[in-house]
């Protein structure tokens, strides 16, 4: 019985997340099956070189309130913060999408959901 609760709150969790349409409530969902967010944890992760030698800055800079290139493929990137770009961060399906292949190639895996949240907390604070 309580197994049956459990998954239930965890599967409306993650429905409330899909359905998430803001940052602010896309980060409500990853801190629900993480625990708090941590700003600094989030800056030290984005800014920090990893595993395959790339942090999440070597393509969105430290700051990223401006527009930028891939440093291989020269593609724009549009910036990363949501309060300079407001359509970031709206779409949970995209969202999870960039973070599994920018987290494969910045660490050699996926994130896990308390890196997301945490990373995400810290660019809700950048202006």
């Amino acid at each position: 019985m309580i197994k049956k609760a459990l998954l239930f709150l965890l599967m409306a969790n993650v429905a409330n997340m899909a359905m998430a349409t803001t940052p602010q409530e896309l980060l409500k969902g990853y801190e629900a099956q993480s625990g708090i967010s941590s700003p600094t944890r989030g800056e030290k992760l984005f800014i920090t070189k990893h595993g395959k030698e790339w942090s999440c800055a070597s393509c969105h800079e430290n700051h990223p309130i401006r527009d930028t290139k891939h440093p291989v493929t020269g593609k724009v990137i549009k910036p990363l913060s949501p309060n300079t770009n407001p359509a970031r961060f709206s779409d949970q399906a995209k969202v999870e999408k960039w973070f599994k292949r920018n987290c494969n190639d910045v660490l050699g895996r996926e994130c896990f959901v308390q890196e997301k949240a945490d990373v995400l907390s810290w660019l809700i604070t950048v202006k």
